[in-house]
């Protein structure tokens, strides 16, 4: 039997990239899936490419996981058309990268408002939910660096150790009513389209190389000397989505390629 076979599962960010794959895996592991994203287009393309490989159910909801009237009406829509929600995985994430004296404070806002007020709200309206259900679990993924500080990153960085330290904080908080809150801190996914369409070209113009300069860079300061894949990211959602992780909540767990060990 599947792992996770008839369990409903909401994604943010979940119309490309990592957040595609982590919804297509958990729709292969049995789960029916709300695929939650600011591109309500790509969001429902995705959905229908996914339910028509697997035979689950999927819904498309375009959110702005930085409004609250967004994700209150999510969740609400959420549970009208699935009665339900037993696992949240809060992926909706952005990087602007930058010197800290150069940085806008637009762009710190920005990151900070999706990577970690994003989080809080789809916490606050999933705890609501599961605490009722006692039952539920949330996974945020967060980054390597969420561990240790970032290169010319300090938005960045800066919002995902607050994502640790909120996912600590409401474990604590949800662990009587049965509901488990846990992170995964992935390594480079220099493949994912965040890399390819936006963060090479950033890094090449901040340290003056080419971009397959900045590729080979990054894969040298792996010692597994690979990046990160969508599989590595999704084996490790799965396992925390479902009953063989039962005694496991507050952690941020490292898939890194030993380039974290913290």
């Amino acid at each position: 039997m599947n792992q996770l076979e008839n369990k409903i599962a909401l994604v943010t960010g979940g119309a490309q990239g990592l957040g595609a794959a982590i919804c297509q895996r958990l729709a292969q592991e049995g789960c029916n899936v709300v695929v939650a994203d600011l591109k309500q287009e790509q969001a429902t393309e995705t959905a229908s490419t996914i339910a028509e490989a697997t035979g689950r159910r999927l819904l498309a909801v375009g959110t702005n996981v930085t409004v609250e009237d967004e994700v209150r009406a999510l969740f609400d829509r959420a549970v009208e058309e699935f009665g339900r929600i037993d696992v949240v995985v809060a992926n909706a994430g952005i990087v602007k990268a930058g010197a800290v004296d150069e940085m806008a404070l637009s762009d710190w806002r920005a990151v900070i408002e999706v990577n970690l007020t994003g989080y809080f709200l789809c916490t606050k309206y999933a705890a609501r939910i599961m605490k009722a259900q006692r039952a539920g679990v949330i996974i945020q993924i967060n980054s390597k660096s969420g561990k240790k500080g970032s290169y010319k990153n300090a938005a960045y960085a800066a919002s995902k150790f607050g994502g640790i330290g909120l996912t600590q904080s409401v474990a604590l908080e949800l662990a009587e009513y049965g509901v488990r809150v846990n992170a995964v801190c992935p390594g480079n996914l220099l493949d994912s389209p965040l890399w390819v369409d936006s963060l090479y070209r950033q890094y090449a113009q901040r340290l003056g190389i080419s971009e397959a300069e900045v590729r080979q860079r990054y894969v040298d300061q792996v010692p597994m000397k690979r990046g990160c894949t969508y599989d590595d990211v999704t084996n490790v959602v799965v396992f925390l989505a479902s009953d063989q992780a039962s005694y496991m909540t507050g952690q941020a767990i490292n898939v890194t390629g030993g380039q974290e060990m913290r």
